[in-house]
């Protein structure tokens, strides 16, 4: 069977390849894919070249093939349909951790089935939503908590929806763009402009992806308030100012990274067991929201470029796979 890969040529450009898939083995899955989604912000690392060097190994995509900076095939959110496989599996809508791919093979043990309700399209948020649980289980927010998520993206986004659902948390979004509003009155959070961002905060998550982003974090904590940096900066410096009654206010600034379970629930949940959550959770239709654009398979090329490049704003891009490819 020939499928259709997207491929990462050279930094800062993208082809379509042919690739011959094999016939699954036993305990394998053939996949055939409806939609693919994607990461903004690692993605647009990934394509602009800007994986640092000694990240390299740490960065792979569970399903990537060749290495950074290029040729590679790089991505992680993938919705299909299991073709061939165990008859408990087949005819499934499946998330599988693949690159941007028309058909694949895997391990029966890597397709996480997509629980019904949630449409295929939107179950392309599940690494988002995961990501989303992942920095909640790190920063542990406490019941009526002032938390404040800088930065409204995919991510942004997502762990903003779900700190909402804690009793009594006061959640703020600050973003740079004020069209982030409408996503945010629609997912039931305030919004603010940076200059506005709300003061004295318990919690604040930064996943803006700047250091203007962060600098707010540490300016806006509240006294032994604690930041969490969700962002991942590849290769570019960071200059803060720590200063000023940084230490005085005894503030804390750790890090959240999704490939490995969160300290808190890692004896107790496996990354399965974090990605099924992750799953159930995508029922909640708000999530729609977060979808802001979807192309067809063979413009991928293009708008993978034009996302990297900031020319295509929004927060999660889908990519159809339907017609076939």
């Amino acid at each position: 069977m020939i499928a259709t890969a997207f491929w990462l040529e050279a930094p800062g450009r993208g082809a379509l390849r042919s690739e011959a898939i094999p016939d699954p083995a036993a305990g394998e899955v053939r996949v055939r894919t409806l939609y693919t989604g994607i990461s903004r912000g690692t993605e647009s690392l990934v394509f602009r070249g800007e994986v640092p060097a000694g990240e390299r190994e740490r960065m792979r995509a569970p399903f990537q093939r060749g290495d950074f900076p290029a040729p590679v095939a790089y991505g992680y959110l993938n919705v299909g349909v299991v073709e061939q496989g165990p008859l408990e599996l087949e005819g499934r809508t499946v998330f599988t951790l693949f690159p941007h791919q028309s058909a694949f093979v895997v391990p029966a043990s890597a397709v996480a089935v997509v629980p019904v309700g949630v449409p295929a399209r939107r179950a392309v948020l599940a690494g988002a939503v995961e990501t989303a649980v992942n920095i909640l289980w790190d920063a542990a927010p406490l019941v009526g908590d002032r938390i404040t998520v800088i930065g409204a993206g995919m991510i942004g986004a997502a762990v903003a929806r779900l700190a909402g659902g804690i009793p009594g948390a006061d959640i703020a979004v600050v973003d740079v763009d004020r069209a982030k509003r409408q996503v945010c009155d629609s997912l039931g959070v305030a919004y603010f402009h940076p200059g506005d961002a709300p003061q004295d905060r318990d919690l604040v998550i930064d996943t803006s992806g700047s250091a203007a982003g962060l600098q707010l974090a540490i300016e806006t904590a509240a006294t032994e308030g604690e930041i969490i940096e969700a962002s991942w900066f590849g290769d570019r410096p960071v200059e803060l100012r720590l200063g000023g009654d940084f230490h005085s206010r005894r503030l804390t600034i750790r890090s959240s990274q999704v490939g490995a379970v969160a300290p808190r629930r890692r004896a107790s949940r496996s990354t399965g067991d974090r990605l099924a959550l992750a799953m159930q959770l995508l029922q909640d239709d708000a999530f729609d929201h977060l979808l802001t654009g979807t192309s067809p398979w063979r413009d991928l090329p293009a708008v993978m470029a034009d996302i990297a490049a900031g020319a295509l704003p929004g927060l999660c891009h889908t990519i159809d796979w339907s017609e076939s490819a």
